[in-house]
């Protein structure tokens, strides 16, 4: 399986940038917007289920639930960009995921940082 599957992130196409430190190395902060989430809620498949309560009993990797747990990150991270870019911020800084299970149904995956606005120090 290609490693985009199991991986996630900002995309570099993105004028966003989101890092998990409380700075962005060659920048400034120039202002702090304050806190944003990003938030999605995924209801389990009957099927991933069933397969998942097999594999548990033998091991190993859960691959279909990995790749839909990747794609609930990476809807999370989307929506926190969102976010980010309708209070007018160009960075998110202290990015974290929190994941809790949603009334035994789903996951919640929530996005959250700091939303802030940086500049390019000069050389």
């Amino acid at each position: 399986m290609p490693i985009e599957d199991y991986s996630g992130g900002v995309s570099s196409e993105t004028d966003v940038i989101v890092v998990t430190t409380n700075d962005v190395p060659g920048y400034q902060v120039q202002e702090v917007i304050g806190e944003i989430f990003g938030l999605t809620v995924r209801s389990r498949h009957m099927g991933s289920q069933i397969g998942a309560g097999l594999k548990s009993m033998v091991g190993g990797e859960l691959r279909g639930l990995t790749k839909t747990l990747v794609a609930t990150r990476n809807q999370a991270m989307e929506r926190l960009i969102e976010a980010a870019r309708a209070r007018g911020a160009n960075a998110v800084l202290m990015m974290r995921f929190d994941v809790t299970d949603a009334a035994q149904v789903g996951t919640e995956v929530c996005a959250y940082g700091t939303a802030a606005v940086v500049a390019k120090t000069a050389p």
